[in-house]
C-alpha cells in the first residue's frame, strides 16, 4: 500500500511541540515533505532534526512579512505547497469579566489573523499547482459554547470555524479543499498536570460519551487523513475529533 500523503508538500504552523509535532511526524510516515513553522526555534530545530528530511522555519504567523518570507523559502524547496495546517494558536484562561483588551487582541492576532494570513499567501500558491488542501485545528470550543473554557477563545475558535467554511465554498473551484478539525480536551503532559485536580479531571472525563481524552495520535489520524486524496470530497467539514461531545 502506498504512502497516503507521497509527494505532498506540506506546512505545519506550531510545529515545534505538542500536536501540530504529532501531525508532522504522522504526515512524515505518510511520505509527505514536512516544514514546519513556529516562533520556538530551539524546539522547532530540534523536532526537525527528530523527523527525517523535515525543515523547521521561524515563523510569527502575526506577521504577513514572516508568512511572505517563510512561504517563498518552502516554494524555493519544494516548489510547491500542497497542504497547509494552521495549528498555531494560543489560549490565555481568563473570564470575560478579568481578560483585559491586550490578552484578547494577542488571541485574536494569533488564532484568527494568523490562520488568515497564511490562507491569504497559500491560495496563489496552490492555485498555480492545480490545488491543494488548508487544514486549520480549531476545537470542540469552535462547535459549542463549552462551559469549562473562557468566552475569548470559543469566540476566536468559532471566528475560524466560519472562516473555514467561507474559504470551502469559495475557493472549491480551484480544487482547493478547507476543513477544520475540532478536538475535545487531548490528553498531553500540560493537560495532565491540570487534571490532577480531582474536580477538574471529573469534568473532562464525563462530559465524553467514549469515557476517555483524545489522543494526539487521535487528532493527528484526523488532520492524515483530511489532507490525504482519501478525503479528496471532503470540503468546508467541521470535523469532530471528540469522542462524542458535541452530540450531545
Amino acid at each position: 500500500m502506498s504512502a497516503r500523503l507521497a509527494g505532498k508538500a506540506a506546512l505545519i504552523t506550531g510545529g515545534a511541540q505538542g500536536l501540530g509535532a504529532e501531525i508532522a511526524r504522522a504526515f512524515h510516515r505518510e511520505g509527505a515533505q514536512v516544514f514546519l513553522g513556529d516562533v520556538n526555534g530551539p524546539a522547532g530545530e530540534e523536532t526537525a532534526r527528530s523527523i527525517e528530511g523535515a525543515e523547521f522555519f521561524l515563523l510569527d504567523v502575526t506577521s504577513e512579512d514572516s508568512w511572505k518570507a517563510v512561504l517563498s523559502a518552502i516554494v524555493k524547496k519544494a516548489g510547491k505547497l500542497d497542504v497547509l495546517v494552521n495549528n498555531a494558536g494560543i489560549n490565555i484562561r481568563k473570564d470575560i469579566e478579568e481578560m483585559p483588551g491586550e490578552d484578547l487582541d494577542r488571541m485574536l492576532a494569533v488564532n484568527i489573523k494568523g490562520p488568515f494570513l497564511g490562507i491569504k499567501h497559500a491560495l496563489p500558491i496552490m492555485r498555480r499547482a492545480g490545488g491543494g488542501v488548508i487544514l486549520n485545528m480549531s476545537s470542540v470550543c469552535g462547535l459549542i459554547g463549552h462551559r469549562y473554557t473562557n468566552e475569548a477563545y470559543v469566540a476566536t475558535k468559532g471566528a475560524l470555524t466560519l472562516l473555514t467554511k467561507s474559504v470551502a465554498v469559495r475557493c472549491g473551484k480551484d480544487n482547493i479543499r478547507c476543513n477544520s478539525v475540532h478536538p475535545s480536551t487531548v490528553d498531553t503532559s500540560l493537560v495532565q498536570s491540570v487534571l490532577k485536580d480531582p474536580a477538574r479531571r471529573a469534568e473532562r472525563f464525563g462530559e465524553v460519551p467514549l469515557g476517555r481524552l483524545a489522543t494526539p495520535a487521535d487528532v493527528a489520524a484526523a488532520f492524515t487523513y483530511l489532507a490525504s486524496d482519501e478525503a479528496s470530497f471532503i470540503n468546508g467539514v467541521s470535523f469532530p475529533v471528540d469522542g462524542g461531545v458535541t452530540a450531545g
